[in-house]
């Protein structure tokens, strides 16, 4: 459970109809196996110490004796087990039966759950031999030599794992138009398990997938379904144990057509972040906060196994990635369209310097001017060259601003840049900051006054990763007039220019051509000379590698977790490229230029958010420009 992540299971056991002796044999089974591979907490089917499909024979006393055997059978082989499961069994009880699901832990009956809603259409006859629970009533029933609760709805909290809270309902529940899972998050469960009997037609299993990871997604929430499979009655039915895990609208793991465990993990500390960040999130009124049960769990580190993209802002799949990539140049076009027809701007402005950023924006600027029905020509790209320039930069600004159809002008600040070193005492020879951030802030000024003399507007082109990092001249390239690609991270960045290119590669391959140079482009802000007519100030090699600051800015800003969190997370992911020193002295990098460059952040230009994760000190981020970094680099410290 270290870092908020416990190991949970949905579980189906291979069971024999109406053969409870059999069935709690595999389910101990099944429960043995899961404690071993460290899972904490396991749901298991609905109805499975019996069947689901036993018909008529529920309303046998010698059924029903025998689940309650074999619930007795079942508490005495896991009673050394430290793991909550949740499994499902017939409950009699004043003389009517209920579906319930009986939690246990340490060999005890925690409390039985009654399922809320029977359904009866269709396939299902469950009113025949089943009664409804009456919503909100609590009473105790005889299990072995105790009485345990019974009650619909009951949360159980987790002494030493405060963002743990578990919450139980049936199959139909989540179907309902009020899911019981709704009045248990809003009381505090971050984890619901649904023990489930849904047979198999075609088409239900996206229809049920789509509701496990919507329910997930609304109630933020880990969502466990464990479904009925091999062994139920075949008569009229098959059940193809549909098993799936669900965290807040991601679906974790999913297995079907087979028994056994679909394991994962939930991360509750992620959970209890989103939902104290969101207002909407409320608690209810205290009359109607569902009761809650205190167990413990021994506190025990989780072997992650859930899978951990490299490259959270980047859709892996190609499909999902184009899909990802055509959205948001819609979504800065219109954004930026808005913003030419509100000021009348005569012309738009782009600084182009043959790199990915400026690439980004010219080409969402054409985007947007087509959707104003403007010519090309009204983009005014401009490449000013200088001391680090070099011809493959240039050539390929050149050559993208003309396959664009835009208006170029080509300045080169080098006499003016050492005129302005001349007058200030600057050296040449120092290729110090001075020498750097001179060049950045002659190429804004050149760019804000053609705007002004052809009453055009200047468009933005550094983005969420420059900003985080604060790798950006104050008020040289980091100011505009509307910066369109503040909000999309660098390894999106190289994404989006790789759709295009791709996009144009039949219709306009010399575009292509051009597109696909830059991306082979080192990144550089090109400030220092060239090298034989090479670049030689590569971006990555002087702030690290943009992979590792997304996925630091990801889960540290998005998501709120802590630097060791975030480290441990970074490893799983990145551990075959980067080593753990490598991973860690960049992560340190990190916060230390988050931190310290928060003041060019508290004064971008206005820009589209194009995803969740944004720093205009507008909208998502609110920081002060003097918080200290102290308590997260001391948390990285002696982890090398």
């Amino acid at each position: 459970m270290r870092d908020g992540f416990v190991k949970v299971a949905a579980g189906t056991p291979k069971i024999r109809v109406a053969d409870c002796r059999y069935n709690a044999e595999q389910i101990f089974t099944l429960m043995r196996e899961a404690a071993a591979q460290g899972v904490r907490v396991l749901c298991l089917p609905e109805l499975c110490l019996t069947g689901y499909t036993c018909g008529d024979l529920f309303l046998q006393d010698t059924l029903l004796s025998g689940a309650e055997e074999g619930l007795s059978t079942i508490l005495e082989a896991t009673k050394n087990l430290d793991m909550v499961t949740a499994l499902g069994m017939p409950v009699r009880f004043n003389n009517k039966l209920y579906n319930c699901a009986a939690v246990i832990h340490k060999g005890e009956v925690q409390c039985l759950l009654p399922k809320t809603h029977l359904p009866n259409y269709g396939e299902f006859y469950e009113k025949r031999w089943f009664s409804a629970w009456e919503p909100g009533r609590f009473a105790g029933v005889r299990v072995g030599e105790v009485y345990v609760p019974i009650t619909d709805r009951q949360i159980f909290a987790f002494d030493g794992i405060p963002d743990l809270v578990l919450g139980v309902e049936l199959c139909e529940d989540l179907w309902a138009p009020e899911p019981p899972s709704a009045a248990l998050a809003r009381s505090g469960a971050t984890l619901i398990l649904n023990l489930s009997a849904s047979d198999e037609t075609v088409g239900k299993a996206g229809y049920r997938r789509s509701l496990v990871t919507g329910q997930s997604a609304r109630l933020v929430c880990g969502y466990v379904y464990a479904d009925a499979g091999e062994g139920e009655s075949t008569t009229d039915l098959v059940f193809t144990g549909h098993n799936l895990i669900a965290e807040n609208g991601t679906l974790l793991a999913e297995r079907r057509f087979a028994t056994g465990l679909t394991i994962s993990e939930i991360d509750v500390a992620r959970l209890a972040y989103e939902r104290r960040r969101m207002t909407t999130f409320q608690l209810p009124a205290e009359q109607e906060r569902c009761p809650s049960i205190s167990l413990e769990l021994e506190p025990s580190t989780t072997t992650l196994t859930r899978y951990v993209s490299p490259t959270p802002f980047v859709p892996e799949d190609a499909a999902g990635r184009a899909e990802r990539c055509d959205e948001i140049l819609k979504i800065a076009a219109l954004g930026l369209k808005k913003r030419i027809e509100h000021t009348r701007a005569a012309a738009v402005v782009v600084g182009l310097s043959g790199g990915l950023d400026s690439t980004l924006a010219v080409l969402i600027t054409a985007v947007a001017m087509r959707l104003l029905d403007r010519p090309a020509s009204d983009i005014i790209a401009v490449t000013m060259p200088c001391f680090g320039t070099t011809d493959r930069t240039r050539d390929n600004a050149v050559e993208l601003a003309g396959r664009l159809g835009a208006t170029l002008k080509r300045i080169d600040i080098s006499e003016a840049v050492k005129r302005h070193f001349k007058d200030i005492g600057q050296s040449m020879e120092d290729h110090d900051v001075t020498f750097e951030n001179g060049q950045a802030r002659e190429r804004t000024q050149v760019l804000m006054d053609i705007a002004n003399q052809v009453g055009g507007m200047v468009v933005g082109t550094g983005d969420l990763s420059e900003l985080a990092l604060g790798w950006a001249t104050y008020n040289g390239d980091h100011m505009s007039m509307y910066g369109v690609n503040a909000s999309i991270p660098k390894t999106l960045v190289r994404h989006l220019v790789s759709y295009v290119c791709g996009d144009k590669a039949e219709s306009e391959p010399e575009l292509s051509h051009v597109l696909a140079d830059i991306l082979d482009t080192p990144v550089s802000p090109e400030l220092l000379p060239a090298v034989n007519g090479q670049i030689s100030q590569k971006t990555e090699d002087l702030v690290g590698p943009y992979e590792l600051h997304d996925f630091f800015l990801y889960y540290a800003i998005r998501w709120g977790f802590p630097p060791k969190k975030v480290l441990r997370l970074a490893e799983h992911a990145f551990g075959r490229t980067y080593d753990r020193a490598t991973i860690l002295r960049w992560e340190k990098t990190f916060y230390r230029r988050f931190f310290a460059q928060q003041f060019k952040r508290s004064c971008l230009p206005d820009g589209p958010k194009v995803g969740s994760v944004t720093l205009s000190p507008r909208g998502d981020w609110r920081m002060p420009s003097d918080a200290v970094a102290s308590l997260w680099l001391d948390e990285l410290e002696g982890l090398a």
